[in-house]
């Protein structure tokens, strides 16, 4: 297992549409198993391939609180078969929007279908926090950041916001890697 870098707003990578996986195969639990470790190290409750520059539609998702056992959960092509019309705002942050959180609103309850990190096909019932987050992780998977959700003006904010954030990350790791008068 390898901890991947998850890109971040504005990178390209991010609005592309994941595409199907054939079959889980060892190759998809490795990815797998990697998303799971990067976003554990992040930290954070959920991850798209997408979200670490591979654009296929597989999810990986703990819930568990702290102090809790880990609850890994793996998404394989999955897709919603129904949404409640009640809706649940909810404030989100993402992994790929580091340190923006707003409020987005989104069903309720959804059922959803797809296999699991053995290849099974699984159809279930979302609800809460569940909900909320599946739909997040899946809107990852179609091009869709949580920031689209929002106003146009708090999109743009929230992407200068970590561009900035960004910039000043790399000045500290260029200042970091100069040399000090004393080595020379």
């Amino acid at each position: 297992m390898a901890i991947r870098r998850i890109l971040t707003v504005p990178d390209p990578v991010l609005k592309q549409v994941s595409t199907p996986v054939g079959a889980v195969d060892d190759d998809i639990r490795a990815l797998m198993d990697d998303m799971l470790e990067t976003m554990y190290a992040a930290p954070g409750i959920g991850l798209a391939a997408v979200q670490v520059g591979v654009p296929k539609r597989v999810i990986v998702m703990d819930l568990a609180r702290e102090g809790e056992e880990p609850q890994p959960r793996y998404f394989v092509n999955p897709e919603i078969v129904t949404a409640n019309r009640d809706l649940l705002p909810y404030e989100e942050g993402c992994l790929s929007v580091p340190d923006i959180y707003d409020e987005v609103e989104r069903p309720s309850q959804v059922r959803i279908r797809y296999m699991n990190y053995d290849g099974e096909q699984v159809e279930e019932d979302c609800e809460g926090l569940y909900a909320v987050c599946i739909q997040h992780e899946m809107d990852h998977l179609n091009g869709v950041l949580f920031i689209d959700h929002l106003s146009r003006l708090k999109r743009q904010r929230a992407i200068q916001k970590v561009k900035k954030a960004e910039r000043q990350r790399e000045d500290e790791a260029e200042e970091d890697e100069a040399p000090s008068a004393a080595a020379i």
